[in-house]
Parts: structure tokens; C-alpha cells; sequence
């Protein structure tokens, strides 16, 4: 999209995304009711897709949670919020999200436009979905272990179990087979970690039961063009910073299934002298994490357009 006025880049500033499960019915309505920027994210989604983002994001429904509609209504939701916040003049030196968020990140990292991203997500949530059987897999969250201990249990556990999430040093996501998910949560347990949450999803996101999504998307990414980046975009699959697009199809593809390495991402920024975050989109779930990750950097939140007095 058109920057509406010039970016003014924040130095020592990330902007970072986040991902599936932050969704919530209304998400978005004040930005694109009082940004015609916001407002301009949401009609181009809607046309590249052919579906009504804004009835998806700003009514009670039942298709907000269901992870083929979700993806691509958070991630329009997000770009949106944040084309609201280039109105303001503000920018940042790099940018990151959470799974889904790196394609928001993408969006503001310059490497794809709204229509470009709104039906990659929602390709990616169509496969991601459709690719295991409902019941088949499951997630759990857990408190309070190291994550080479977790992995070791995972092993040990017949059938599929795997880190699939480093959120931050206190929490860590699994993902795999209901069963093993199940076996896996007994042991943590009799091992001595604080607690261990299954979570209500759709399936075992970022798992290898996901390879055949990631694969089939690596295949659609192919004839998908990608602009070369004007700010530098941190990737969930190795925590490092990319600054050229020769990567990043590869990158998408394996995300599907490979961990999350949030925490490590959130640190390798901190390394190269980021000391703000701004966390853009709903819910505060990466300013809780990053509380747990390091005592020394701020995090600010904009998910609501009463946020953005903050920048005025």
C-alpha cells in the first residue's frame, strides 16, 4: 500500500505482531471507522479474497475462530492498526510476528501488499486446517521447565510430540498426536514442571504433521512475487534477521512446520540494540511474554485507536 505521509523510523524500536488465538469479535471497527488508512487495508482484503473482512472481524460469528477464516481476518486486523500508525509517522527499524504475525511483519517490512498477504494467509489457513484430521492432533502449553527437559520428555514419548512454540524462557507450546500430546503432559507433570494447559486449536499447528501444508504452500509460494524488503523482518524459523526476500519463501514454507522460536527472536533483537517494542494488534500476549524474557525493554500496545494518542 501507499504510505500515506513520510515514516519516521524509531531507532532502538521493534514493531512485532502476534499470532493465532489473539483474534476477538470486533477486533479492528474503531480503526476503520476513524482510519481511512485502516479502512483502505480492510476493502482490499476483502476484494482479494471475496470475503467480507469487516463482517469476519467486527461481528459476532462462528467463523472467527476457525483457523481458515481466522488467519486472514488477524492478519488484516493487524496491517490495518499498523497503517493507522504509519499515519502518525511512525515506523520502526525491524519487525517480527508470532507464526501467523511474520506475514504481517512481511506487510510492514515492505515485501508484500495487503492483497498479496490477505490471500496467502488465506491459503495457509485453508491448508494448515485441512491438512490433519479434527481430533487427530492437539497442543499444550507449559509452565515452568526448561525447554532441553521438555524435548528430552517429547522423545522419550511414543508417537509424535514436539516443541512447537518457545513464547519465552517460562513458557514453552508442544505439539503432535492427541495421544502423544496427552502421554507427554503425564510426564512433564511427574517431572516436575509447575503446569501443563492443553489448548482449545484445531490442530497440531507447527509440528511435523503439518510438513505436508508447509510443502503444498512452498509450491503456491512459487508463483507468488515478493518485493524486496525496505526494513529488515526477524524469521520465526532460525531467530535471525533477514534484509534480502532470497529466504523468505523457503522460510514460509518451513514455518508451518517447524517451532516457533519467539523468546530467541525477542533476544536476538535485544542484541542489536532494540530496547522498545511496540506490539501491534489485539490482546497483550507478546508484552506478557516479553515481560518474561528480559527485565530491560518496554512494551506498548496498540490495539485500540485510543492507543495511538500515545504517538500524537
Amino acid at each position: 500500500m501507499e504510505e500515506q505521509m513520510n515514516v519516521q523510523v524509531k531507532p532502538h524500536t521493534a514493531i512485532i505482531f502476534p499470532g493465532q488465538g489473539a483474534q476477538t469479535p470486533g477486533m479492528g471497527k474503531d480503526f476503520y471507522e476513524n482510519s481511512a488508512a485502516a479502512k483502505k487495508v480492510y476493502e482490499e482484503a476483502s476484494e482479494a479474497t471475496g470475503l467480507d473482512l469487516m463482517e469476519l472481524c467486527f461481528t459476532e460469528n462462528d467463523r472467527l475462530d476457525l483457523t481458515e477464516y481466522t488467519q486472514v481476518a488477524l492478519m488484516t486486523t493487524e496491517i490495518a492498526m499498523f497503517e493507522a500508525l504509519k499515519e502518525k509517522g511512525i515506523g520502526a527499524e525491524v519487525y517480527a510476528g508470532l507464526s501467523l504475525g511474520e506475514y504481517s511483519a512481511l506487510v510492514a517490512a515492505g515485501s508484500m501488499d495487503i492483497k498479496t498477504a490477505a490471500k496467502l494467509t488465506r491459503k495457509r489457513g485453508i491448508l494448515m486446517q485441512n491438512t490433519v484430521p479434527a481430533g487427530q492432533g492437539g497442543m499444550a502449553a507449559v509452565m515452568g521447565m526448561e525447554d532441553e527437559k521438555i524435548a528430552q520428555i517429547c522423545e522419550q514419548v511414543e508417537g509424535i510430540v514436539e516443541i512447537a512454540n518457545y513464547n519465552s524462557p517460562a513458557q514453552t507450546v508442544i505439539s503432535g498426536e492427541k495421544q502423544a500430546v496427552l502421554l507427554a503432559k503425564e510426564k512433564l507433570l511427574e517431572a516436575g514442571c509447575k503446569r501443563v494447559v492443553e489448548l482449545n486449536v484445531s490442530g497440531p499447528f507447527h509440528s511435523s504433521m503439518l510438513k505436508p501444508a508447509g510443502l503444498e504452500l512452498g509450491e503456491h509460494l512459487k508463483s507468488v512475487e515478493l518485493k524486496p524488503l525496505t526494513t529488515p523482518y526477524v524469521t520465526n524459523v532460525t531467530a535471525s534477521y533477514i534484509e534480502d526476500i532470497s529466504q523468505t519463501k523457503e522460510l514460509l514454507a518451513k514455518q508451518v512446520y517447524s517451532s516457533v522460536r519467539w523468546y530467541q527472536s525477542i533476544e536476538e533483537m535485544i542484541r542489536h540494540g532494540v530496547t522498545s517494542f511496540i506490539e501491534v494488534g489485539p490482546g497483550r500476549t507478546l508484552a506478557g511474554f516479553n515481560k518474561r524474557i528480559s527485565k530491560e525493554i518496554t512494551t506498548i500496545n496498540i490495539q485500540k485507536i485510543e492507543d495511538l494518542e500515545q504517538f500524537a
